[in-house]
């Protein structure tokens, strides 16, 4: 992803912590866009990037940032993922790094974080419940707080995920994107790029910008209750429950920024329920050779679900993202 240094912030003759994230394959799938019903349909696979998931791009940017900043270590709350990537890159810049993930936690992803080398709590509850610990921890060590958007660089390196969507496409844009959304942080970062890829003459002035869509499950669905309530914030949702570790964030802090790319995408949300997701990621790995994560079955699930309904037409060209590795949730 740091070919777009240019577009991300680093400074003149810094070199970036990377353990070589981003450019991952994006691979039309004509068959099940015909099955659906829709003209196009692209799968990118976020779970080919270091770590198995999206959260590499962020983390990257972050520990990048902070390291020049000389900070002593690193806290993170994680669902998973977050605190795989974040242990992988303090590893990779020596710098010490403490996770807080639920019990719940799928097993891999947690034995990757210690395998790493960062220290592992464990807590009772959702990561709500690991995000005041964290905090907490964060105030009393002095520890540099990586989580979502309470520091600005991982959406930076979030949104690199539109940049290479435009550069697969041959710098066009997909009519509609479907993004399966926790803390929505790829969501926000992609939605900025956009603009600022028009306004820097990546793309054409006229471009039309896709439609966001976010996909959630059923057991933990604040973001799409607040778009149906056409609310500009989420109200957290109470006992959240799925398998998708990924989407089990009940108060997303960047509630407002996701709305606001809903609203002004002219986008759209919706959930499915645990089995659609079950089955759904089996029905897209199966597909298309990807070992999808169940966050890539709940956004085949929600396209299929929105295509039904008439809320995505049939003339429609989709992005999809799997935005981890189905082999993280296998124990």
């Amino acid at each position: 992803m740091w070919r777009y240094a240019s577009a991300l912030p680093l400074a003149q003759g810094e070199v970036p912590v990377s353990l070589g994230e981003g450019t991952t394959p994006m691979r039309e799938q004509p068959e099940l866009a015909r099955e659906i019903g829709i003209a196009r349909l692209w799968v990118k696979d976020e779970g080919l990037n270091p770590t198995a998931s999206f959260k590499a791009r962020g983390m990257s940017a972050a520990v990048t940032r902070a390291a020049a900043l000389g900070v002593p270590g690193f806290v993170v709350p994680t669902a998973g993922n977050a605190g795989a990537a974040l242990a992988a890159y303090g590893a990779a810049a020596g710098i010490t790094v403490r996770v807080y993930a639920p019990r719940t936690t799928p097993a891999p992803i947690l034995a990757t974080i210690s395998a790493l080398g960062a220290e592992l709590c464990l807590v009772d509850g959702h990561i709500g419940d690991a995000g005041k610990q964290s905090r907490a921890f964060a105030t009393e060590s002095g520890y540099f707080d990586v989580s979502t958007l309470r520091e600005p660089y991982r959406i930076e390196g979030k949104k690199t995920m539109g940049i290479e969507v435009a550069e697969q496409l041959g710098w066009m844009l997909p009519t509609h994107i479907i993004y399966p959304t926790g803390g929505g942080t790829g969501l926000i970062g992609m939605w900025k790029v956009f603009a600022e890829m028009r306004d820097g003459g990546w793309l054409p002035p006229d471009v039309a910008f896709p439609r966001m869509i976010v996909a959630q499950a059923s057991g933990c669905a604040p973001m799409v209750r607040a778009f149906e309530a056409h609310a500009d914030r989420a109200t957290p949702w109470e006992n959240p429950e799925t398998h998708a570790s990924g989407l089990r964030v009940p108060g997303p802090l960047g509630d407002r920024l996701i709305l606001r790319a809903l609203y002004e995408s002219g986008g759209d949300a919706a959930a499915v329920d645990e089995d659609v997701i079950r089955a759904d990621t089996i029905r897209l790995s199966r597909a298309s050779g990807i070992d999808a994560a169940p966050e890539g079955g709940c956004a085949l699930g929600v396209l299929e679900k929105l295509v039904r309904q008439k809320r995505i037409p049939d003339d429609a060209e989709v992005v999809l993202f799997n935005t981890g590795s189905g082999a993280s949730y296998r124990f």
